[in-house]
């Protein structure tokens, strides 16, 4: 979730700058701004559309700080504030059930994209592609979703799902915090699909199930699918499946109590008989 993205303002760095890492030569981020050691100018935020018309930006991968909280657009360095309650515990609840899909290997929250030198894009959910290693990942995630509330830029926000679809994402979901809970299906090429409360969104080849809208919203709801991805990634269907083995495994266990019991009455009574040879007892143990 992006609020207030706005491009960033340039000014002189000094060795003084508190919390900066000053390299000479090269440009720094102190997590709130990018500058250059021999730039002396300073200029005002500046809206997305107006960023974007001064044509490719200044900034690569390479001057960007691994602490920065900035994404880069063609050059251009985009602040991105923390997300807000709401978003944070609903990106929590959509993490968790998006991780857990049978078929998922791998998913990332606010993980760094980089498709080339002057692009770094950061979803709020990333699926797929999320390797365990420092720097930049390479390309981008086969899904993304972002969660989108009160102050998000969206005009940032368009053009983000716009670079990312056209450099490999293959679906986009951006989840409305405002209004009716429904979730903005992308695609490349594609008009773009609202689904609401009562519907599923599915994703071929990256997701095994369907995900209910609820659960990229209701915490309980993501708690349910979740268990289920759960149960499936451990050989069950579903939770019928865990009580019918275990209710098997029950029946068994007391048929095989039962014929325990029946042996040893039987030899109580070949003892009682005195008839209770090696040969009787070897038959009554196997």
């Amino acid at each position: 979730m992006r609020k207030g993205c706005l491009e960033v303002s340039i000014r002189p760095s000094t060795s003084k700058d508190n919390g900066s890492r000053v390299k000479s030569g090269s440009w720094i981020s102190d997590g709130a701004s990018l500058a250059h050691p021999h730039d002396r100018t300073r200029l005002a935020p500046m809206s997305d559309s107006a960023v974007r018309s001064l044509g490719p930006g200044p900034f690569s991968t390479a001057e960007l700080g691994s602490r920065s909280r900035h994404e880069l657009s063609d050059g251009h360095a985009i602040p991105c504030a923390p997300n807000r309650g709401d978003s944070a515990r609903r990106v929590v609840a959509g993490g968790l059930v998006l991780d857990t899909d049978p078929d998922v290997d791998s998913t990332g929250f606010d993980a760094g994209f980089s498709p080339d030198l002057k692009n770094v894009r950061a979803p709020d959910i990333a699926v797929g592609n999320v390797p365990d290693r420092p720097g930049w990942i390479p390309g981008t995630p086969p899904l993304a979703v972002e969660y989108a509330g009160g102050g998000q830029d969206e005009a940032e926000l368009t053009a983000k799902i716009g670079e990312l679809l056209a450099r490999g994402t293959q679906q986009l979901w951006v989840v409305r915090l405002l209004g009716n809970r429904r979730v903005e299906v992308h695609l490349p090429g594609e008009p773009v699909r609202t689904l609401g409360v009562g519907e599923v969104l599915t994703a071929p080849g990256i997701l095994r199930n369907p995900v209910p809208v609820e659960a990229l919203f209701d915490r309980n709801v993501a708690h349910e699918v979740a268990f289920r991805n759960l149960l499936q990634r451990h050989g069950y269907s579903g939770l019928d499946d865990v009580r019918a083995e275990c209710a098997e495994e029950g029946r068994e266990e007391g048929r095989h109590e039962a014929r325990e019991v029946l042996r040893e009455l039987v030899r109580d009574t070949l003892r009682a008989r005195g008839t209770l040879t090696a040969a009787t007892t070897s038959v009554l143990t196997d």
